[in-house]
């Protein structure tokens, strides 16, 4: 079998407040805001490191599928509100520095940089929609 040629070019996450995860993810990530579509709470909204244009993050109104039942819409909101919905493991070479820039930006800690039994230092943080975002540090 031949490999293949793929990457991974955009992950989708869910909002429930687009100007609040525009501000986590530029001011707090510092990462750069590619597209603002949309209007009001039906935005879509395309994120990514400075300088990888090719990785992003894109940040989409949860349940908007047709396809999607009101019973769903509701489980989805309830996941949401308890923050077991979404989530993302980033990477950083620096984490304490990190750590630090996220938390002065009034993100809610989940977990401050710790030494895990399997190997990786990491910490947590919600995103204003309840997301779970992991950093790891590059060793």
């Amino acid at each position: 079998m031949t490999a293949m040629d793929i990457t991974i070019h955009t992950s989708v996450l869910p909002h429930d407040d687009p100007d609040a995860s525009v501000a986590f993810y530029r001011d707090a990530l510092g990462f750069e805001v590619r597209s603002d579509v949309g209007q009001g709470k039906m935005r879509w909204i395309t994120v990514g490191p400075v300088g990888q244009p090719g990785t992003s993050i894109l940040l989409a109104p949860p349940a908007v599928d047709p396809g999607v039942t009101e019973d769903e819409r509701r489980t989805i909101a309830e996941m949401m509100a308890k923050g077991t919905y979404g989530w993302i493991l980033l990477a950083t070479h620096d984490l304490d520095a990190t750590f630090e820039k996220v938390q002065a930006g009034d993100a809610e800690v989940v977990q401050e940089p710790t030494e895990q039994p399997y190997g990786i230092r990491d910490c947590a943080f919600r995103d204003p929609a309840g997301n779970l975002v992991r950093i790891q540090e590059l060793r």
